[in-house]
C-alpha cells in the first residue's frame, strides 16, 4: 500500500501545488500547453486522502486540460507514462457533470484509448488507492 501523507502535511501539500499551478499558468501564457499538462500531471495523484490537496489538484490539471486544442499533437509529445494519470483525470472531468469540460475529456479519452489501449482504462478503474 502507499505511504499516504497525514491531514498535518496538507498545507505543505497545497503549497506545491499553488507553486505548481503559478508555472502551469506561465506555461500556457507562453502556449506551451503540452509542458503545462505535464506539469500539471507530475506528482499527481498527491500522496494523501486530504480531499482539499486532492480537488486544489484538480483545478491545476483541469486548466491544463482545457486549454489542449491539438490532441494528437498531445499524445505525441506525452509520455507513456502520463497515460494512465491522465485517463483518471479525464474521468474525474467527466464526473463533473460541466459540458465543456465533458465535451474536451471525451474527445481525449477517445484518442488516448486509441494511443494506450483498453488497458489504460481498466488500470484507470481497478486502482482504488491512488485516486485523483
Amino acid at each position: 500500500m502507499a505511504d499516504f501523507v497525514e491531514a498535518d502535511n496538507a498545507e505543505a501539500i497545497i503549497a506545491r501545488i499553488e507553486t505548481k499551478s503559478r508555472k502551469i499558468e506561465s506555461l500556457l501564457k507562453q502556449y506551451k500547453h503540452v509542458e503545462a499538462l505535464k506539469t500539471a500531471l507530475e506528482g499527481s495523484p498527491p500522496k494523501t486522502r486530504d480531499e482539499r490537496c486532492k480537488s486544489a489538484n484538480w483545478i491545476v490539471v483541469h486548466r491544463a486540460i482545457m486549454a489542449i486544442k491539438d490532441i494528437d499533437g498531445l499524445l505525441n509529445a506525452l509520455d507513456a507514462e502520463y497515460y494512465d494519470i491522465l485517463m483518471k483525470y479525464l474521468y474525474r472531468g467527466l464526473s463533473t457533470g460541466d459540458r465543456p469540460t465533458c465535451d474536451q475529456c471525451l474527445k481525449i479519452h477517445e484518442k488516448l484509448t486509441e494511443r494506450a489501449g483498453l488497458g489504460c482504462i481498466l488500470r484507470c478503474l481497478t486502482d482504488t488507492v491512488n485516486t485523483v
